[in-house]
């Protein structure tokens, strides 16, 4: 399961700024209401057991002060979608996650800024948010979080850490994180506050006649944005573009498909199959600004979602060169369906496919150039890279970004 801490696998920021991916960030979502409260018929054979459990837990557990219905409803029902294997997508929101899920969406957070999912049962970060307190203190994508003050979270579900992480502006936070390759735990201290992200950055590539236009996740505006930033580049005299999808967790499906149709003149953002196989074609929608300037996108593990679905359009069109990481595989669409309480389903309820049909549900998207970032060094936002020469960027080792800017580099001269 995949949250915004903003809290991704699919996305809770720790606003958190809960959001899904997913996303870990909303992919694409419907609000429905829940079926009457009746007990399906081929349910009736199996469900006595699960009645037989809970008396049994009533009666006997040794701690009655934790025997709390509403918390042991919640839990069942996560139980029961986790049966489902749809790892960090199809999941259960508490009430309290419903609306930190739709804050995130809005772009309202305030908390540390942190997307994190669950990974082998361990809670890690995805991606700490561009700008975030988070960022700011020194927190990487891959750290797993151990402790919050103090308190062990191992044996904690995704809402229970939120709860931890929350809080008010101005209010600190301590994390103890294990973080793969150090020999001991690392200790943060972090006080939370309004977390206002753009969704869209640029910069010039320092010496190069290329923008560095990072999408961070699919929010309302991310469409918008992008346009803005291609235009603003261009004034600026970049003829090239990379466009780094690095630790974008996704967001909304309506966004996926305009950001994807600004670098292409025709043809199909994607597929959507249905549980019958049925295949529908989702078409590029036209008058994309950035149909011809030479392109690369760069992704990671972190890359989710609608994150994926603009990858793999640019991929199969070959319209762009795919640089990095194996991206998440988060690929299928959620339908919120809305619980008489105020919490909430997200169920799959049908899968993504590149326009050539390739799957991306937990297989991701292969890059056409395979490069690992070096242990220890995080992808170099815009905001960083406008502040370098070209020999600190070298130094900075940002390799995917490199790699990006040599092949963009090979390139003929565009018209």
């Amino acid at each position: 399961m995949r949250r915004w801490l903003t809290i991704s696998s699919v996305a809770v920021v720790l606003s958190l700024f809960i959001g899904f991916g997913g996303g870990i960030a909303f992919d694409r979502y419907v609000l429905l209401r829940g079926a009457p409260p009746t007990e399906p018929k081929d349910a009736q054979a199996s469900f006595g057991v699960f009645w037989e459990a809970w008396r049994l837990v009533e009666d006997h557990y040794v701690d009655p002060s934790v025997v709390v219905p509403q918390k042991m409803t919640y839990g069942a029902i996560q139980g029961m979608l986790d049966a489902l294997q749809d790892t960090g997508h199809s999941r259960f929101l508490s009430p309290t996650e419903v609306k930190a899920e739709k804050q995130s969406l809005a772009g309202q957070l305030e908390g540390i800024g942190i997307e994190v999912e669950m990974r082998d049962d361990r809670l890690t970060i995805v991606a700490p948010l561009d700008g975030s307190p988070a960022q700011q203190a020194g927190l990487m994508a891959g750290d797993v979080i151990e402790k919050v003050n103090g308190q062990d979270t191992t044996k904690m579900s995704l809402d229970q850490v939120s709860q931890l992480i929350r809080g008010p502006s101005g209010t600190p936070v301590r994390l103890t994180i294990l973080r793969p390759g150090a020999a001991t735990l690392l200790e943060f201290t972090i006080v939370r506050r309004q977390v206002k992200i753009p969704v869209v950055t640029w910069s010039t590539v320092p010496g190069q006649n290329i923008a560095d236009i990072r999408v961070s996740e699919f929010s309302q505006s991310a469409d918008q944005e992008l346009r803005t930033a291609i235009s603003q580049a261009r004034a600026a005299g970049d003829t090239r573009i990379i466009l780094d999808l690095r630790n974008d967790p996704g967001g909304l499906f309506d966004q996926a498909v305009k950001v994807a149709s600004e670098f292409l003149p025709s043809g199909n953002v994607l597929l959507e199959q249905d549980r019958s196989g049925r295949r529908r074609q989702i078409p590029v929608q036209p008058g994309g600004v950035a149909t011809t300037m030479p392109l690369v996108v760069l992704v990671n593990h972190g890359t989710a979602s609608g994150a994926e679905i603009v990858a793999g359009a640019l991929q199969d069109h070959h319209r762009a060169i795919v640089v990095g990481e194996q991206t998440f595989g988060t690929g299928t669409v959620l339908n919120e369906y809305t619980l008489s309480d105020g919490s909430a389903i997200l169920l799959g309820v049908r899968q993504w496919l590149t326009p050539d049909g390739h799957v991306i549900w937990r297989n991701g998207i292969t890059p056409n150039k395979v490069v690992a970032e070096p242990s220890g060094v995080t992808p170099l936002i815009p905001s960083e890279l406008r502040s370098l020469s070209p020999d600190q960027l070298q130094r900075r080792g940002d390799a995917q970004l490199l790699e990006a800017v040599q092949l963009l580099i090979s390139q003929p001269s565009p018209n």
